[in-house]
């Protein structure tokens, strides 16, 4: 079957509220971890992970920052606007939140009716921040943002704006969410979902890790909203895959390739989506090493690509090393729309450290696509035994 067939409708299950994690434990690696090696099902915490990776394996982590991505703004009637943070419009990352003076942002607006024209103000003792409606996009809206005081915009979103906990946990932003709904490695500023696998994570797990010879990669994706959507559509043909932008360096690919025959783990979705776009990327460089621009959308990986004769994983990411060279650039920044769904073939990644996901989830397809059908047996087992569910839950080590 073409994952276009695929109906959501297989990829439900009951997940009760009181199953969904509303806070995180108080250790991160005190969090239980379930492992699916070979058929098999055992379960341990993440502070004895390291027991069940063979040595010499790379992980790889994604290194994106959290940022404070909703604004709410009050108008002179009362009445609450809430500026939901995606993406920059037209424009990167780091010249976004680097602007002194003003930046467009497409956002989600809570709201919006209320919201028919003029300026909306926020101000605090140093600055004032207006925001105003530039344009209706289809799924979205462009907000232009300005104020004074020559500070950042990262600066401004640190001191006016709230963490973006997930639609599905019920409860308002306290204190701690600021440091743990981020990862002690995030580095980059740019999404507003956690990668959050990631958050069980400590410097003690990172000391028994290298104690056994395994090492640590970072790319960084940034992950949008788009990674709660909803699949609405009857099959996957009719659902369209967030875009999300990948940051990676030519030094991280050239590790992918020293580790290429030990077992590469993908710490998250986001990673093992980054990894196995990198396979493609370096399949349509070599194929054709004067493309100008490279990016994967949704399903050339399952179409046209899919068709070519297959190019081993080390020959793929050399070819993407050498475009990268040809073109005078020392780390890869594109975007990547890649499904993976049941029927894929894994290229890279050997394994998958992921948290629990929702029901007709394109994350659920995801893990469905690494363990097949006994993803129904690990949820299943999960649910249960009382493990944790979602962001701020317990996870999973699955070999593929």
């Amino acid at each position: 079957m073409h994952p276009k067939e695929i109906s959501i409708l297989d990829f439900t299950y009951h997940l009760p509220d009181e199953k969904i994690a509303l806070h995180p434990l108080e250790e991160r690696d005190a969090s239980r971890l379930l492992i699916y090696k070979d058929g098999f099902i055992s379960e341990d915490t993440y502070s004895n992970i390291d027991e069940y990776l063979p040595g010499n394996s790379l992980l790889v982590f994604n290194n994106t920052k959290v940022i404070n991505a909703r604004i709410l703004f009050t108008k002179p009637t009362g009445g609450v606007i809430e500026i939901f943070l995606l993406e920059p419009y037209h424009a990167d990352y780091t010249s976004t939140l680097t602007a002194t003076k003003s930046c467009e942002w497409k956002c989600l607006i809570g709201g919006a009716s209320k919201w028919k024209d003029g300026a909306l103000e926020l101000t605090t003792e140093n600055y004032t921040l207006s925001a105003q409606l530039k344009e209706k996009l289809p799924d979205a809206y462009v907000v232009a943002l300005n104020w004074n005081g020559n500070v950042p915009f990262a600066e401004i979103l640190e001191h006016t704006g709230n963490i973006p906990l997930p639609p599905y946990i019920k409860r308002k932003v306290d204190e701690d969410d600021k440091a743990r709904y981020q990862t002690i490695y995030a580095a980059h500023d740019g999404s507003v979902a956690a990668p959050t696998a990631g958050l069980h994570f400590t410097p003690t797990v990172f000391e028994k890790l290298a104690a056994k010879n395994i090492s640590k990669n970072f790319v960084t994706l940034h992950v949008g909203a788009g990674t709660f959507k909803p699949v609405k559509a009857a099959t996957m043909q009719g659902h369209e895959m967030h875009a999300e932008w990948i940051d990676v360096s030519i030094e991280c690919i050239e590790n992918c390739i020293r580790n290429i025959d030990n077992n590469i783990i993908a710490v998250g979705t986001t990673s093992l989506r980054t990894l196995e776009s990198l396979y493609w990327l370096g399949v349509k460089a070599a194929l054709d090493p004067l493309l100008p621009q490279l990016n994967i959308t949704q399903w050339e990986v399952y179409d046209e690509l899919a068709l070519q004769e297959t190019i081993p994983a080390a020959k793929a990411l050399e070819a993407l090393i050498a475009w990268l060279k040809k073109n005078k650039l020392t780390k890869l920044f594109t975007q990547t729309q890649i499904l993976i769904a049941p029927g894929y073939q894994f290229k890279i990644a050997k394994a998958i450290i992921t948290n629990f996901h929702q029901p007709q989830s394109t994350l659920l397809l995801l893990v469905s696509a690494a363990v097949g059908n006994n993803w129904r047996t690990i949820y299943d087992y999960a649910l249960e035994n009382d493990f944790r569910f979602l962001s701020y839950g317990d996870g999973s080590l699955l070999f593929i």
